[in-house]
């Protein structure tokens, strides 16, 4: 067999990284992450892997975001029991950001069992739970920047810095396919951070690979040129305009990084007086343990001692339990709540936004990309009701986006770091991007690289690496149909269609007005039969 390479996530969607590479003598994945985006999208996770689990001789991890590690302890359970190779920095992440997520994912079912006992739904069980995320952390070895590491028979790895996160790579790999051949060089980009990152120096990465599998996240955006003082001030100009006597300023924001990269802007702003001081809630009991563990590495950080005296600030407030959670919404004056998750899927930030997003005091500032189908994309787009926990919401809060403290690379950014990796010899894979961002990006590389040579796969393809060219295998059939990859689904339609309906009944006149709006779509319903 020649050498593999199968797409198994992040493929022409966001999330759910997890690329498998195969010959005839070893398999070995490139990060194992979880599916977040419409409903359709994440029923991936509770489906099986699209391979067989006592195969894999080894997995190699990019960096610690969920979208990227968050089926590791599900792949471990299974059955998986070979070395999980990933920087030091990203096993002290993964520590803690694992067992979160399993711990989050008992709490929802929970929840959700309570409701699908009353509707005589059958029950549920967990992806995986937070002691399963505990087991699967003894098989992380830490590597070097750097420095190559054997992985498995006929595959070595060599380590990048990314510039997206603490501990965070790209991942060159050299795979001999057989015995006396010489290898082929590939490299995953992982996530590319962009410039001027607060806490992250900037990406690195070789020359001259192979194949290229690279992200495109933010392919069809230009930032335009965002200094460190002009995100200090964007930033500034939207807490003034948030500020209400009694009002909240709530930042859905990921727990690891995004949040720590906020805390340091928030309080450098209010200790020169750019803004009033107020208190700075961070309601995450993730963002409190990665938070220390960014104090741990401060040293290997851009700007470490700035972040150093946030956390040491009487402004930030670390709560813990649910009660000092609840708490928070007791208060009567002007305070700053930063809770997970980014994109509004899960976590303390769904129990914020039902508290407050119906009182035109408060303003909710989403800072990170927001995948389709997700609540943060509903609300970005301009939703006037939205439903959370299975109850309606009206939106009248104000709903802003300050897209400047992205983790990704934008489009001029990420062609600049592909220009520093050239030449790609023989194909480039786009992966991690929705398809309009693909498409741009794609777009933006006439010039650059031969159009034939640039790849755009969907998930579960595979295709057959040669020292000449790229091929597509046969294509099995997808787990999920091209056309919602990436895309809303019928969940989002229905939560929608059951908000439209309700606005329009409250529209209608009297009783005998609702009444024939129900007859209407009895009709619609009896003539689908």
């Amino acid at each position: 067999m020649s050498l593999r390479l199968h797409f198994h996530g992040a493929a022409r969607t966001v999330t759910g990284s997890c690329f498998l590479l195969e010959t005839s003598t070893a398999r070995i994945l490139i990060d194992c992450g979880m599916f977040q985006g419409s409903k359709s999208e994440r029923e991936l996770n509770y489906r099986p892997f699209p391979f067989k689990l006592s195969d894999i001789d080894a997995l190699c991890l990019t960096h610690a975001h969920i979208d990227h590690s968050g089926l590791i302890p599900k792949l471990v359970k299974g059955g998986f029991t070979g070395p999980i190779y990933a920087t030091a920095a990203t096993t002290d992440l993964a520590s803690v950001m694992l067992p979160d997520s399993g711990h989050i994912q008992e709490l929802e079912v929970e929840q959700l069992n309570r409701r699908n006992v009353r509707r005589g739904r059958p029950e549920v069980t967990p992806i995986y739970t937070a002691e399963d995320a505990v087991a699967c952390l003894t098989q992380f070895r830490s590597v070097r920047y750097d420095t190559w590491q054997n992985v498995a028979p006929g595959f070595r790895a060599r380590y990048w810095n990314a510039g997206h996160l603490l501990g965070s790579s790209s991942i060159e790999i050299e795979a001999t396919p057989d015995s006396g051949q010489e290898p082929i060089r590939l490299l995953f980009s992982g996530d590319i951070g962009p410039e001027h990152k607060l806490l992250q120096f900037d990406p690195e990465g070789p020359q001259g690979c192979d194949y290229l599998v690279m992200e495109s996240t933010y392919g069809d955006t230009d930032r335009t040129d965002t200094t460190p003082e002009h995100r200090r001030m964007m930033l500034r100009d939207e807490v003034k305009a948030a500020i209400r006597p009694n009002g909240v300023l709530l930042i859905p924001s990921f727990a690891v990084e995004r949040t720590q990269e906020l805390m340091v802007d928030l309080v450098g702003l209010m200790v020169v007086g750019e803004i009033p001081s107020a208190p700075i809630f961070i309601d995450s009991p993730l963002a409190t343990k990665a938070s220390e563990i960014f104090r741990r590495h401060a040293h290997e950080l851009e700007n470490g001692k700035e972040l150093v005296d946030a956390l040491e600030s009487h402004m930030v407030r670390f709560t813990e339990s649910v009660e000092q959670s609840k708490a928070i919404d007791r208060i009567h004056s002007f305070h700053i709540i930063i809770a997970a998750s980014g994109m509004c899927e899960a976590g303390r930030i769904r129990h914020h936004l039902k508290a407050w997003l119906w009182r035109d005091e408060a303003t909710v500032l989403l800072v990170g990309f927001q995948a389709q189908g997700t609540l943060g994309r509903i609300l970005q787009e301009g939703a006037s009701r939205v439903r959370i926990h299975g109850e309606e919401v009206r939106v009248r809060a104000r709903i802003r986006t300050l897209d400047i403290y992205s983790g990704h690379a934008d489009e001029p950014e990420l062609k600049a770091w592909l220009q520093k990796r050239l030449p790609v010899q023989r194909g480039l894979f786009l992966v991690h991007g929705e398809e309009l961002a693909m498409d741009a990006f794609r777009n933006a590389l006439h010039g650059i690289m031969p159009d034939e040579r640039v790849f755009t796969p969907e998930i579960d393809e595979a295709y057959e690496l040669s020292r000449e060219k790229a091929t597509l295998i046969a294509p099995t059939t997808p787990r999920l149909e091209p056309a919602i990859t990436g895309r809303r689904d019928w969940h989002n339609e229905y939560s929608k269609l059951v908000l439209d309906i309700n606005e329009a009944l409250e529209k209608t006149a009297d009783a005998k007005a609702r009444a024939v709006v129900i007859r209407r779509l009895r009709r619609a319903l009896e003539e689908e039969q």
